[in-house]
């Protein structure tokens, strides 16, 4: 019998998982997944089937393959629904998962941030009612957060929720909010108080998006696709019921919240299954530049390798920041919003992958056939600046960087600790017609 075992320490994933025990698993898994899930087509892959899936009807079909077979979940907790597993089941399911076509629309922000989210503040109730619901493909989530006016300063929202007994009147508006066409429910944070500073009269809810008085409209993107959505608010009631952790404590909700959204965008997150657009260090998307560099002819290119090359050593400091960080959390060693080191190093990452692409395409990212790999890549460029706001701005991750794990002084705020209705800010914007 081998003895030596992978370690988890200090997340309540804790486990000291035997080589032969996860081997075995490993061997199960990949012979359930190869009866099982259809392989992916030549030349695609995972992220590039979820812009083709629009409404997310295979994403959720998959997803719900995943729950019977007993693959849905592996590190959420059994009595929701999840399989109770620790880190190292999820990341051998993972690798084994490479190649097959898999659900992973659900990944962010459904699984690695919003139902994350849920599991820490929710009622028994609410984590009965959606947790399952989740695991087994029934409901896609997104998160309303950001607004029209808002800029960076989450706190300085201005849509609001007033309370009238049982329920809250929602009215405001939200924006950015990715697939909330296709999405069913949203963690959505409203003022509840303006007369306190803007940070202590806060409430999130949870809000479900097609009912009367919400209307979705999609934005239409440079590159050609429609997933950023914002969303009017008239009057939507919302029982008190949906409140997720305490009224006037919605901040406390939302920091957690962005803990998890930096894990999943920095790739430290322990509920993500399958590979996606974001998941480079993972090895997801190791070979399209290699795949780019063939389409075009230029593998034997000095200049070309030796991108190519980069391309690969970032990913694998990006691999190792994440365990390091991670480890470093979740044993104490490292505060919580250390995760932004891991966010922010993936979204540099992120970018320069986009620069190489684009410069391996050359010429050929000007025009192209469709279907073309230079095309491709030139389309992907337009979005390049994306990957660096998701979770918070590199900006406001270099502050929390500077601010919150080394120690340095805050930036100065002049509505810091004055009553929200006493500061000037933006008005809540009208319905465009």
């Amino acid at each position: 019998m081998h003895t030596t075992s992978e370690t988890d320490e200090g997340d309540g994933m804790d486990a000291v998982v035997s080589l032969d025990e996860l081997e075995a698993y490993r061997l199960k898994a990949r012979a359930w997944l190869a009866e099982t899930l259809p392989r992916l087509p030549e030349g695609k892959n995972n992220w590039q089937l979820a812009q083709e899936d629009e409404m997310a009807e295979r994403a959720r079909r998959l997803q719900r393959l995943l729950f019977d077979g007993g693959y849905a979940g592996i590190c959420y907790p059994a009595e929701y629904g999840g399989q109770g597993l620790s880190r190292p089941f999820q990341r051998a399911f993972t690798q084994e998962s490479m190649g097959y076509q898999m659900p992973t629309s659900f990944n962010v922000p459904t699984l690695t941030i919003l139902a994350p989210t849920i599991l820490d503040f929710g009622t028994e109730e609410q984590k009965l009612r959606h947790l399952p619901a989740i695991l087994k493909g029934e409901e896609l989530w997104v998160q309303f957060l950001s607004e029209p006016s808002g800029g960076s300063d989450l706190a300085g929202l201005v849509t609001t929720a007033t309370r009238d007994g049982d329920v809250f009147a929602l009215n405001g508006s939200k924006i950015w909010s990715t697939g909330a066409f296709r999405a069913d429910y949203c963690l959505c944070l409203a003022r509840t108080d303006s007369t306190v500073p803007k940070h202590q009269g806060l409430t999130m809810f949870i809000l479900k998006i097609h009912q009367p008085g919400i209307e979705v409209q999609r934005i239409k993107m440079n590159n050609g696709t429609a997933e950023f959505c914002q969303e009017y608010f008239d009057d939507v009631l919302i029982p008190v019921a949906d409140v997720l952790g305490g009224i006037n404590d919605g901040w406390t909700v939302a920091s957690r919240l962005l803990f998890h959204e930096r894990d999943a965008v920095g790739g430290g997150s322990p509920y993500s299954s399958g590979l996606g657009m974001g998941d480079a260090s993972k090895g997801g998307q190791r070979s399209d530049l290699e795949d780019l560099a063939r389409a075009t002819r230029q593998t034997a290119d000095p200049v070309v390798r030796q991108l190519l090359a980069e391309a690969r050593v970032n990913d694998r400091v990006q691999t190792q920041l994440v365990e390091r960080v991670s480890l470093g959390i979740r044993s104490g060693a490292m505060p919580g919003p250390a995760g932004s080191l891991t966010r922010l190093y993936a979204a540099v990452n992120s970018e320069r992958r986009f620069d190489i692409g684009l410069e391996i395409a050359g010429n050929a990212a000007g025009a192209w056939a469709e279907g073309d790999q230079a095309g491709s890549a030139a389309t992907a460029y337009l979005t390049r600046q994306s990957n660096s706001l998701g979770g918070g701005s590199n900006e406001i991750q270099r502050n929390i960087i500077s601010e919150r794990v080394l120690g340095m002084p805050r930036e100065y705020a002049a509505d810091r600790g004055k009553p929200f209705d006493e500061v000037r800010h933006n008005r809540s914007p009208q319905r465009q017609r």
